[in-house]
């Protein structure tokens, strides 16, 4: 889970699968993924290309907040196109002295005063050398950044306890999250996570600068990072123990604040492959080009991915669509893979949401867990509470929040989103937290080391429920690969359109930020995606 050395916490309890069926579907979602990668690695994007630029250092906004990277690559793509991408561009214009740098190029591109070109031979050459440095400097951050959380995790330590406890703050006023967030570590939270004030993800730029207001979480801005990160850091130190921080890579600035986030040093960021496809009909092109980008970031920089699963079992009944969940981590699996993620920054995800009032609910979710856990022995599942059965009856919902923490603690999870009581009703307080961080410490004081006794028997209920999922992943999946229907599209993004995933129907050829997508041309040239691939290419990562 990170690169530091942490205590080895009991094995999952077996769950006997068949080992050829578990290889088959490892295959198979490798056979949707493949022709998705490729699609990936042929287009370009307008958040990709303002992702290279702040990775070069252009940071600012203008007086109306319009940051000066959206300012830069609307200029290149209005005389120059996208699918040329913006560095030779650019380069080429600071060569030809347009103005000193980045930023005063920026101002003078909002205000139609610079002219871009593609350059040619040596000028081209030239430029290429300059975003090339520029752009390796942003890199030598990340890499500085991994380095400090490193040294921290060793001088500090991690958790003690496995699962670790992830929190949410809220209020919409960083400084009031920051103030939460140090009271939540103390009440024993070990990872922090800001929610993004509502509608974020549907921004086609990143604001700028510490926020004060936002509509049910904070805005992720790279001013926000910094401070959170500082705070956390202060209460680390305070209690002896790294505390990490999460944020939210998804939406149309996905491979942004992706970078932000390494240059930042966040530890753990949201990052799921079909999340803003589904739930913010966000275009699927769009998304899986920024994502692959933005999990190259992750990789190098060291954050953990958090994937969005439990998502599709709002929309989709748990027990109907278990298996979509399987497929879904399956593919976040393959997708990281590719990229450069190792197994430990997989943080896949799943979710207690089998209606309560089902018979043999709670040993359904046991074996859900299971699965999971046994398919991605490496990975830092992220397990998460009840919320689409949470009805406002705060007892009641208390008790489904212990039932989640014992199968956590059972079934040997390794991040355990903190359950409210008062979750999908009202925006908790303060004090809410305080009492579901009781109730985490509670079942994990108590029965945290159950993971050891707890062995489900042969073939009994729980086992044969968990191999009837995976059974049935598997035949969605050879469904999926068999299925083509001419419209030219990879049969993962046809099965997308026609709903499998969350009931949702998502045609690959509309949803929004599709016009900031283009096919690269003959010549694209991009020294971002060039270094990333360098470094996926060392570390033995990439097809």
């Amino acid at each position: 889970m990170s690169t530091s050395t942490t205590t080895p916490r009991p094995g999952p309890p077996p769950l006997d699968l068949d080992p050829t069926v578990v290889d088959r579907a490892r295959r198979l979602a490798a056979r949707l993924g493949d022709p998705v990668v490729t699609m990936a690695r042929e287009h370009t994007t307008v958040s990709v290309e303002r992702a290279t630029l702040r990775l070069a250092g252009l940071t600012g906004a203008d007086h109306e907040g319009v940051p000066w990277v959206n300012h830069l690559v609307d200029a290149v793509v209005d005389q120059v196109g996208l699918q040329h991408g913006v560095a030779l561009p650019v380069w080429d214009a600071l060569d030809r002295e347009e103005a000193p740098d980045l930023a005063g190029l920026a101002r003078r591109a909002a205000s139609g005063a610079v002219s871009f070109r593609l350059p040619e031979r040596g000028q081209r050459s030239r430029a290429r050398r300059a975003a090339t440095s520029a752009v390796r400097t942003g890199m030598r951050r990340l890499d500085r950044q991994r380095a400090a959380r490193d040294r921290l995790v060793t001088r500090l330590g991690d958790p003690p306890r496995r699962p670790w406890i992830y929190l949410i703050v809220a209020t919409g006023d960083i400084y009031e999250d920051m103030a939460q967030a140090k009271a939540a570590a103390r009440g024993g939270a070990d990872i922090i996570a800001v929610i993004r004030s509502t509608g974020q993800s549907l921004l086609d730029f990143v604001p700028e600068g510490a926020t004060r207001e936002g509509f049910a979480g904070t805005y992720a801005t790279q001013e926000n990072f910094r401070l959170m990160r500082a705070a956390l850091d202060e209460v680390s130190r305070e209690l002896g123990r790294y505390v990490r921080l999460t944020n939210y890579a998804s939406g149309l600035c996905m491979p942004e604040i992706a970078a932000l986030a390494g240059l930042e040093r966040l530890d753990m960021m949201l990052n799921d492959s079909m999340y803003g496809i589904l739930f913010r009909d966000i275009n699927p092109v769009r998304t899986f080009v920024d994502q692959r980008f933005s999990r190259q970031v992750h990789a190098r920089a060291g954050i953990v991915i958090n994937t969005g699963e439990d998502n599709y079992l709002t929309t989709a009944d748990a027990v109907d669509a278990a298996h979509t969940v399987t497929v879904s981590q399956l593919m976040n699996e393959y997708f990281g893979r590719e990229a450069g993620l190792a197994d430990w920054q997989l943080g896949l995800g799943h979710a207690f949401e089998i209606e309560p009032d089902r018979p043999e609910s709670f040993r359904m979710e046991l074996a859900h867990a299971l699965l999971a856990r046994q398919l991605f022995p490496d990975a830092p599942l992220k397990w998460m509470p009840p919320t689409r059965h949470m009805t406002g009856d705060i007892f009641r919902g208390y008790l489904l929040d212990g039932f989640f923490n014992l199968a956590g603690a059972m079934t040997g999870q390794s991040i355990l989103l903190v359950g409210m009581m008062t979750e999908a009703v009202v925006t908790p307080f303060l004090s809410d937290r305080d009492l579901a961080l009781q109730n985490v410490n509670y079942v994990l004081g108590a029965a945290g080391g159950l993971t050891e006794d707890f062995r489900p028997p042969p073939d009994g209920f729980i086992q044969t429920r968990a191999r009837q999922v995976l059974a049935e992943a598997v035949g969605l999946l050879e469904t999926i690969t068999a299925e083509e229907s001419g419209r030219g599209w990879a049969p993962l993004l046809e099965a997308i359109a026609d709903g499998t995933f969350g009931h949702m129907r998502r045609p690959a050829d509309q949803g929004k930020g599709l016009d900031g997508v283009a096919r690269k041309a003959e010549g694209y040239d991009n020294p971002a995606t060039t270094l990333l691939e360098e470094w996926v290419a060392e570390q033995g990562g990439g097809r």
